[in-house]
């Protein structure tokens, strides 16, 4: 029986019939059951949020940084009073184990909006310089779509920052793991967010995505997702010339230095490839490791990925919940029989479901031994359980391979202080991450090359809902 329906869009401060006719299932991926339906969004709702964003916008525009803080303020409360209902849609519209949902999932949007709430405190809207008064602006009306993996995250580093910038913002959360965002559509009202502040349009990439790309009075884009989408937006955008902000994934490298402790390293960085079942944009999935040191080294990750415990999310001890959807559950499986097809060596995982499950998405923690940097398993982002493991002769070597790729958002490495940093300063991405440092939602986010544009996270995404006007007066005699 399904347990949540919403067959409307929240729009102008409201929940409204859809204009598009037409629901979307929503699946259960530990079940494969149908947990509930979804208006399927088109273009005429789009129109209608971004009417009640634009009419909106004006007045918002000019609160003050005092009103703005205060609202804040307000939303923090009434989410932090759903992080358990939070947590449980999370669970069951995209698989994520409760441990990871309850710690990671649901905290991460909370820790958003109080870091917006710092950080408006913090920004001087009014500055004078150079004879010149230089005003900070919201941008205006900003379309947000984001993806399922980490929905809450992904959501609340472009709402908290926009609201915090003076901007009305429409989401179009991922159809395949919507209900958190209709949850926080309920928060917002409870919060009493000024009607078409917040806007909601659930449906379909294809029609509510790409009508907000394309719409004239959409200002701003801030999308995350892959690549292929990131780049239909962004085409999309280019003829009404609007900020597009992308954050587009990546295939990270996991450098393994000689002087690190190997066993620590090699174990953790398995760890951290699958969590989350390995459906991470910053996925450390193509480890690199001295020659010398290799054959141990497989030995310890394919040691580690074995002992992972996969399970339905709510089971106790559980690691890996299921993959989150069907169709990226069937991109694992093509991409793992492919790296067996290229000649790669399957050292643990492989494909179908762990012996233990009968149903759900679920799949295999996988790694490759004797991979090649121009194999398909490590040049694609799998997103899934997938690890490579990749040797490399030299320091120069390892860091030509790890920056050989198209993508630029992440990579690793495990060595002595010194010498981690002076490799990690010649990686290109985005966020570099030395001996096991994790994400920091203070520091910037974002990626070099075809992981995106802009960043995310704090100070760095605020600025990115802003505009900038000089105000020059004639010179004094």
């Amino acid at each position: 029986m399904a347990q949540y329906e919403y067959p409307n869009h929240y729009i102008d401060g409201a929940w409204c019939t859809s204009l598009t006719q037409g629901v979307i299932d929503v699946v259960n991926p530990a079940t494969e059951s149908v947990v509930g339906h979804i208006a399927a969004g088109g273009e005429d709702d789009v129109n209608a949020a971004v009417i009640a964003a634009r009419r909106a916008f004006k007045g918002f525009s000019q609160t003050s940084k005092k009103e703005r803080i205060a609202l804040l303020n307000r939303i923090a409360k009434c989410y932090e009073a759903r992080l358990v209902d939070m947590s449980q849609v999370i669970s069951l519209e995209m698989g994520a184990p409760e441990w990871l949902a309850s710690q990671y999932q649901v905290p991460l949007g909370l820790a958003h909006i109080q870091i917006a709430i710092e950080t408006l405190k913090a920004f001087e809207f009014h500055q004078h310089e150079s004879k010149c008064d230089i005003i900070s602006e919201g941008i205006g009306v900003c379309a947000l779509i984001s993806p399922w993996n980490w929905p809450q995250h992904q959501i609340m580093c472009k709402v908290a920052p926009a609201i915090a910038a003076g901007c009305c913002v429409i989401v179009k959360p991922s159809q395949l793991a919507p209900f958190d965002a209709c949850l926080l559509a309920d928060i917002m009202h409870e919060a009493k967010v000024p009607p078409g502040v917040f806007n909601l349009v659930n449906g379909p990439g294809s029609a509510v995505g790409a009508a907000l790309a394309r719409h004239p009075d959409v200002d701003m884009i801030s999308f995350t997702g892959s690549q292929d989408a990131g780049i239909a937006v962004a085409q999309a955008a280019a003829p009404t010339v609007k900020r597009v902000v992308q954050e587009l994934g990546g295939k990270s490298a996991n450098i393994i230095l000689d002087d690190c402790d190997l066993e620590s390293a090699v174990s953790g960085g398995v760890q951290t490839c699958f969590l989350n079942s390995g459906q991470n944009c910053i996925a450390p999935s193509r480890m690199l490791i001295p020659i010398d040191l290799y054959e141990q080294s497989v030995a310890i990750a394919a040691a580690t990925a074995e002992a992972l415990t996969v399970s339905d999310p709510n089971s106790e001890g559980v690691f890996m919940g299921p993959i989150a959807n069907e169709a990226q559950y069937h991109t694992i499986q093509k991409l793992i029989k492919r790296g067996i097809d290229e000649g790669a060596l399957l050292v643990a995982g492989g494909l179908g479901r762990p012996k233990n499950m009968e149903k759900g998405l679920y799949a295999r923690p996988t790694v490759f031994a004797e991979v090649h940097n121009d194999m398909e398993i490590a040049r694609e982002e799998i997103f899934g359980p997938v690890l490579v493991l990749i040797p490399y002769k030299d320091e120069e070597d390892a860091i030509s391979i790890a920056n050989d790729t198209r993508f630029g958002l992440a990579a690793y490495v495990s060595g002595s202080t010194e010498r981690a940093r002076s490799v990690a300063s010649r990686l290109r991405a985005g966020n570099i991450y030395i001996n096991g440092g994790q994400m920091n939602v203070r520091a910037p986010f974002g990626g070099y090359k075809q992981s995106g544009n802009g960043r995310e996270f704090s100070i760095y995404g605020f600025e990115e809902f802003l505009e900038v006007k000089a105000l020059i007066p004639a010179e004094t005699p």
